[in-house]
């Protein structure tokens, strides 16, 4: 019965892994029941002897049970058997489940759905793990679903899973292991915990089988602390910067179709990285920063926002310019810009589509690169971006403030895209679209009012602490919370801008970054979502809902376009008046230094602006080299501290004057003021155990050995005849050999006055005796000190072995 409780138990610990992926811990407690479902059914296979093939299947027929109590228990019958209506509402909220986990970012609430699905598949693998350790006898092959179950964290969490969740999980392992040890001893007979003697010069014991399980309970110790030490003195492996999702329709590189699943859910990833590390750099010809796009999402369905699949392009970018933007009159004036990017090459995994600025108008790179018509995204389907540097010029256009008001209807086939919303949609959020704008209002001024109703009248706030971007999560924001990110604010000012008709779409990609030395730099924190609203004679112009600065997204930027103050300049031409929130990129007329100078004010409030650079490598692996230096030099500073203290202790013992033998036994024998008498240890005495403690560790350290049959003076006549101690040393052997014989056999120990320069002398002789490779290894890594290590640890795995020996038994019946 052993075998199947400790099953049971990892998989308990390493379903704890499981907690950063939901919100509250009502789905662990599921979990937990029909984990100890499994695991009763096995303690009663194993107990009544079933054979092992029944119990597996006798354990599924329990989980479905269990499940359909806690679930649909109010279609089954008596609650307990499933019926039809009760399997049918189990695979809809699987259904349910399914749906969910596509949709929602980590953490995820616990609904009915996630909760029946988690608790479904740990009871799946809590069966496994049983089948492998109890039923076949493998329990190493337990580590296999065990490790399956315990990346699904490491897969899916932003945040790295914590030391103390995987000690717990290696050490359910180290159970399972441990129980199969001992089963497989007990089947020759009853397990006897070996004791070892605590002194280096002991002899080594035999082998057996309480030696091999304490060595393996060492080995499993050891990995656990090296799994937790080495990754905080390695370089940290981090996710794909650029969103590293599939492209193609399943058959591989060079598929016929492109699609992007959900690229925006793991937005929220990028942002919250514990490092900022660079995506890429740039340079322009005007030196503004620029937004880059890579995906372009026009479907939303009320659960969430997707791409439109799109067929493999013709078009070679390398072949001629770009298609035309969509929507852009060309004889709108325009500001014509060339952008050197340079992706990192430190980039996990391959990057399919290009980050590019929009309207690219001609972009030079090398590869099979091709133009989606629609959209302007670049993607492949054959190579990767990973490290790629190209060329691209980009015509933006200049619009004024008066041609977007006059802008004209979109034509039916953008309206027939980019308006479509689901028929279910909230009635509170048509009425909220409408309340914040102004009827009769051009789009463009109710453009305004919706940035300017997330920016400054609506009271929302930025943080990363949000859940997804469904309907009910949209709902959510826009009525009750109002707190979210940029996935939020981006999709949220796209669904009021088609409730009001204005054609709209969800851009992710990235801000513009930050500037310190002439070249811009985007790392992951700069990751983006904004809306994109399409004006007829335009074409589509970014805007911008998200807080900015210190308490918003500090690199994202608010365009001039989209700032209803427009002043007359002399001009024909209106002007947007700037304001403390304006960029480079909004003001074309501005200059590079005055760019620069606007940085603080724009992100920070006047603040100066921190760069993250990032932690380099090299100083990354400088640090865990110093730090690994320093857990080496442990052992010899341990050492060397304790050789101080017993330096102290012989050294004043050794200025005190040898005491009369009635001075002595006063000093040993005090009566207490209740009357009881304590007997005290004479300090010389501590003094002269200390310096024969001092010796013996110098003995080891040095590879020498002290056999426990020994006396002091039989030893001290040895070393001299053996490493040829000159006569100082020998007489100085000599006499603290004395000095131990007395303490052991006569009421005082004498005269001690000599004692600290007769074991410096002692000790230099050793030392002359050895090589100089033991002396070093004497000085950094003593022996002595190890093996006290070493017997520490095996009194505490002395410990556990008392735990498991414990046996519980019933009192024996008494016959009266």
């Amino acid at each position: 019965m052993r075998l199947p409780l400790a099953s049971g138990a990892a998989t308990g610990a390493v379903a704890i892994a499981l907690y950063p992926l939901f919100e509250g811990g009502a789905w662990f407690w599921t979990c937990l029941g029909v984990i100890l479902v499994v695991t009763g059914i096995g303690m009663l296979g194993s107990r009544y002897t079933l054979p092992d093939w029944l119990v597996p299947p006798a354990q599924l027929v329990a989980v479905l049970i269990y499940l359909t109590a806690v679930f649909t228990g109010d279609k089954a019958w008596i609650g307990l058997v499933p019926t039809k209506e009760s399997v049918l509402g189990l695979a809809k909220l699987l259904g349910t489940g399914f749906a969910d986990i596509q949709r929602f970012a980590a953490p995820v609430p616990s609904g009915t759905g996630i909760t029946l699905l988690t608790c479904g598949g740990v009871g799946l693998i809590a069966i496994l793990v049983d089948l492998l350790a109890s039923r076949l006898r493998r329990a190493a092959l337990t580590g296999l679903p065990l490790l399956a179950l315990f990346t699904v964290p490491a897969a899916v969490a932003s945040e790295p899973i914590a030391g103390p969740m995987f000690v717990i999980a290696a050490l359910g392992y180290l159970g399972v292991l441990a129980a199969d040890g001992r089963e497989r001893i007990t089947h020759w007979g009853r397990a006897v915990l070996v004791r070892r003697a605590p002194s280096f010069v002991a002899p080594k014991p035999a082998s057996d089988a309480g030696a091999l399980r304490l060595s393996g309970k060492r080995i499993g110790f050891a990995a656990i602390v090296l799994a937790i030490l080495l990754p905080a003195l390695l370089p940290t492996l981090e996710p794909n910067p650029l969103f590293g999702f599939g492209v193609g329709n399943g058959k591989g590189k060079g598929g016929s179709s492109i699609s992007i699943p959900n690229p925006i859910v793991n937005l929220r990833g990028q942002l919250s990285l514990p490092t900022n590390s660079t995506v890429l750099t740039y340079t322009g010809s005007d030196n503004f920063s620029r937004y880059l796009r890579l995906y372009s999402l026009d479907i939303f369905d009320g659960e969430q926002w997707t791409m439109t699949a799109r067929g493999r392009s013709e078009d070679r970018v390398s072949e001629g310019p770009m298609p035309a933007a969509p929507g852009q009159d060309m004889s709108l004036p325009v500001t014509e810009s060339t952008t050197k990017i340079q992706v990192s090459d430190q980039i996990r995994g391959p990057l399919e589509f290009l980050p590019l600025p929009y309207p690219a108008s001609r972009i030079r790179i090398e590869g099979d690169w091709r133009p989606d018509r629609d959209t302007l995204m670049v993607f492949s389907t054959q190579d990767t971006a990973v490290g790629l540097a190209y060329e691209v010029t980009t015509r933006e256009p200049k619009p004024t403030a008066e041609t977007l008001k006059e802008a004209p209807p979109a034509p039916p086939e953008i309206n027939e895209r980019y308006l479509q919303l689901p028929e279910n949609l909230p009635s509170e959020i048509r009425d909220l679209a409408r309340q914040v704008t102004q009827r009769g209002a051009s789009r463009y001024e109710q453009a305004i009012q919706l940035q300017e109703f997330f920016t400054k009248e609506g009271g929302f706030t930025y943080s990363l602490a949000t859940q997804g971007h469904n309907g009910p999560a949209l709902t959510e924001f826009l009525i009750r919370s109002r707190t979210g990110y940029c996935e939020q604010f981006a999709a949220s000012m796209a669904v009021l801008a088609r409730i009001l008709g204005i054609p709209a779409r969800v851009a992710i990609g990235y801000t513009g970054g930050s500037n310190a030395s002439g070249e811009w730099t985007v790392r992951t924190h700069d990751s983006h979502a904004w809306p994109e609203l399409y004006f007829e004679g335009t074409g589509w112009l970014r805007f911008e809902p998200t807080p900015t600065g210190g308490a918003g997204q500090g690199s994202a930027t608010v365009p001039l376009y989209t700032r209803p103050e427009v002043v007359t300049t002399g001009g024909d031409e209106p002007t947007a008046t700037p304001t403390s929130n304006s960029t480079g990129a909004d003001l074309p007329n501005q200059s590079a230094g005055n760019r620069r100078d606007l940085m603080p004010d724009r992100d920070f409030g006047g603040a100066p602006v921190a760069v993250d650079e990032g932690v380099p490598v090299a100083l990354r692996i400088g640090v865990g080299a110093v730090v690994v230096l320093l857990i080496a030099l442990i052992p010899g500073l341990l050492r060397w501290g304790l050789r101080a203290r017993r330096r102290r202790s012989y050294s004043r013992a050794a200025e005190d004057p040898a005491p009369l033998p009635h001075e002595e036994h006063e000093e040993a024998v005090t009566p207490e003021p209740t009357g009881i008498v304590a007997v005290r240890t004479d300090r010389r005495e501590s003094a002269v155990a200390a310096a024969w403690a001092e010796l013996d560790d110098a003995l080891c350290d040095y590879g020498m050995s002290r056999q426990p049959s020994e006396s002091p003076r039989a030893l001290a006549r040895r070393l001299a005849e053996q490493y040829a101690f000159d006569e100082e040393a020998a007489a100085a052997m000599a006499r603290i050999a004395t000095a131990v014989e007395r303490m052991l056999f006569a009421r005082t120990p004498g005269d001690l006055g000599s004692l600290p320069g007769d074991l410096r002398r002692v000790r230099r002789a050793l030392a002359a005796a050895v090589t100089r490779g033991r002396r070093i290894r004497a000085a950094l890594l003593p022996p002595s000190t190890l093996l006290r290590a070493r017997r520490l640890g095996t009194r505490m795995l002395d410990g556990f072995d008392r735990l498991e020996n414990l046996r519980f038994r019933r009192p024996a019946r008494r016959d009266v």
